[in-house]
């Protein structure tokens, strides 16, 4: 048994992250300021035995004995980080140096979750790791995209000064249950607007492209990373190459809905990246890691959580 701190573990991803790992018989310290995260995600665990939340914000110190650390806190969707960009930028930078703080008090392995936005609009495809991006620094994604930038900074010079055993993920969009229904992610927005017949709200002409990861893969490569040998640090990408355009996810949740909605076009917001797709040959290599569920077999489990949440 470990005992496990996850940041931002009420939120989408952490939340499964911490059934998980306390499935598997660890200790979960589960720590969030619930920005976006919410206690219903966690709701099964909480009178759990290994099973402790703590309300805290990130961007300040912590304290805990802990063997590993997965740092998750941030606000991961558009309309979310951008909310509040200084907020989003502080919590990128400061949560990652705090947790790094932690994981060298404790000699604790630690986690980055960074994503598939360090590589901006890409000008190379699909993305590898050693590609270093198209981001534009004051653009208004940039609190995001730079933000996680800097913490994997951050991750790699605190390994090199202080031998920390680092690891990174880069994450490519991932959907699933416990997503939040005012997500601003196209795979929840379009369930939704389906779900209660309003017509499906496309951004740009809908041939841009993106690569849709189901969560049970996502956390399953995560751990993987994280038990990983000492020297494979990353980064690493973890999330589904099968590529589609946002005009064919929208006919598909149509279709499987049954709804009577139509698809409407508007203005592709700025910086919006035009393609997306990971290269994950290091991820099969390193971790023996590839997405076991499909898209349509990911796209009927979410849809049966929003059903219910609707």
């Amino acid at each position: 048994m470990k005992k496990i701190l996850i940041t931002g573990g009420s939120g989408f991803l952490g939340s499964h992250l911490c059934k998980r790992l306390h499935r598997e018989g660890h200790q979960v310290i589960c720590l969030d300021n619930n920005y976006t995260g919410n206690l219903a995600n966690i709701s099964s665990l909480i009178k759990e035995e290994r099973f402790q939340f703590v309300e805290h914000d990130i961007r300040e110190p912590v304290e805990f004995e802990v063997d590993e650390i997965y740092n998750l806190a941030c606000p991961a969707s558009p309309p979310h980080y951008q909310l509040d960009p200084l907020y989003t930028i502080e919590t990128s930078y400061l949560g990652a140096k705090n947790t790094l703080e932690l994981a060298k008090k404790n000699n604790a392995k630690i986690l980055q979750a960074s994503t598939s936005e360090v590589y901006g609009d890409p000008q190379v495809h699909p993305q590898t790791e050693q590609y270093w991006g198209h981001v534009n620094p004051i653009g208004p994604r940039a609190c995001y995209d730079e933000g996680k930038r800097i913490s994997e900074t951050l991750f790699v010079n605190y390994q090199r000064r202080f031998s920390i055993q680092t690891k990174i993920i880069r994450i490519f969009n991932t959907y699933g249950p416990f997503m939040h229904p005012e997500d601003g992610r196209v795979v929840s927005n379009f369930i939704i607007q389906a779900l209660k017949g309003e017509n499906l709200t496309i951004y740009g002409d809908g041939s841009q492209t993106r690569s849709f990861c189901y969560v049970d893969d996502l956390i399953e490569g995560m751990i993987r990373l994280m038990n990983s040998s000492s020297n494979i640090t990353g980064p690493i990408n973890i999330g589904n190459p099968n590529e589609f355009t946002i005009k064919e996810l929208a006919e598909k949740i149509i279709a499987k809905i049954n709804s009577s909605s139509s698809i409407t076009f508007q203005e592709l917001p700025k910086d919006d990246p035009l393609q997306r797709k990971p290269d994950i040959s290091l991820a099969k290599k390193h971790l023996n890691w590839h997405p076991e569920i499909e898209l349509e077999q990911g796209l009927e489990k979410t849809i049966e959580y929003f059903k219910q949440k609707i």
